[in-house]
């Protein structure tokens, strides 16, 4: 047994190459699991720089200077999210206060429906069933009810990393993009000299996030603008919350739309009751979701997404439980690098029959 483990050892880690990538792996996960969060402003300027860098890659190469190109792009950029942001948040928090204070009475229509479901479906549940689920969704809004208020006493320091949050990534995206080539170089004097392995995982990854990126905040855009006017046009409350909503739950494979789905249903049902409205709303959902499934993430993510479903729900469980969000927003990408370091990772018996052959 000992000698079969040697020889894997032996087989996997006797190319300096490996052992320097392992080491470069184990220290980045390690780094970004202990101080992660105080890295967050620079994991936001990185999303944006690579969201950034296709514009500018694109104006160079029509023979602009990239100085002049960065700064355009980050011109144009910060102009939209200003407009954006203006025009997006006061509705949404409008519609957002709106629903918070007609929570009491969803809960409310729903209570009765329940208390009503033994005498309606007695062969179905009875009264002790009911009594057990109230006193569970009472648990939960108390929880809840703790939760908010907890909330709201760190919301002073919440405004405060937002402000800190508004002044340090435009910094951070601006450097990164105009003194890209000068910050590369820096960190290759940083890394070992035997590391053609780790250089080739990371070409293919650097493509593929940046694509992958790209690719998100694109449909992240036709889901939310496509639920916002579906919603709109079936007359159904909060239509931006909940389309904004729709269109965020997609930076969470799979399971962000399971949950999405649970406060639309809601509010439809809380709006039209059991009609023929409330099952309008829920097929044009279903067809919106279908639509993503199937065609724009196909088109967007041909190259970034070539994982098994199981694979990507079980690396959205396993680095969103590491680094939180960062995790789940970077889970495909991630788990695409696990392939790419499998694929490419040299094995010594492999390589001599290769050389024999």
């Amino acid at each position: 047994m000992f000698k079969i483990i040697t020889n894997w050892f032996q087989n996997r880690f006797s190319d300096p190459d490996a052992i320097t990538l392992t080491f470069i792996i184990l220290f980045s996960f390690l780094f970004l699991w202990l101080v992660g969060d105080i890295l967050a402003p620079v994991l936001v300027a990185i999303v944006i720089a690579y969201l950034l860098e296709w514009p500018i890659h694109r104006m160079t190469k029509m023979g602009a200077r990239r100085s002049f190109a960065v700064a355009s792009v980050m011109f144009v950029f910060i102009w939209l999210c200003v407009i954006s942001f203006l025009g997006l948040t006061p509705l949404i928090w409008h519609q957002l206060g709106n629903l918070i204070s007609e929570i009491p009475h969803i809960l409310e229509q729903g209570q009765n429906y329940l208390l009503n479901m033994p005498s309606d479906y007695p062969s179905v549940i009875n009264a002790e069933q009911i009594k057990y689920i109230t006193n569970e969704l009472n648990n939960q809004l108390v929880g809840s009810g703790k939760a908010i208020v907890s909330a709201s006493v760190n919301s002073l320091f919440t405004a405060m990393a937002l402000l800190i949050y508004l002044v340090l990534v435009p910094l951070l995206v601006f450097f990164m993009l105009a003194d890209k080539d000068k910050l590369i170089r820096h960190w290759m004097r940083l890394m070992p000299t035997k590391r053609r392995l780790a250089i080739k995982v990371w070409s293919e990854m650097n493509q593929q996030i940046g694509k992958y990126i790209q690719g998100k905040v694109i449909e992240i855009l036709i889901v939310g603008t496509a639920s916002v006017i579906a919603f709109w046009l079936l007359d159904l409350r909060y239509a931006v919350l909940l389309g904004v909503a729709v269109g965020l739950s997609v930076l969470i494979p799979y399971i962000g739309a399971a949950v999405v789905t649970i406060p639309v249903a809601v509010v439809a049902l809380f709006q039209f009751g059991g009609t023929s409205e409330f099952w309008y709303v829920m097929i044009v959902y279903g067809i919106i979701q279908a639509i993503d499934g199937n065609v724009i993430v196909p088109i967007l993510f041909s190259q970034a997404v070539n994982l098994h479903p199981v694979y990507i729900i079980i690396a959205v469980l396993f680095f969103g439980g590491i680094w939180g969000f960062w995790g789940v927003f970077f889970a495909i990408p991630l788990a695409t690098l696990v392939k790419a370091i499998i694929n490419a990772w040299p094995v010594a018996n492999e390589e001599a029959e290769t050389s024999q052959s």
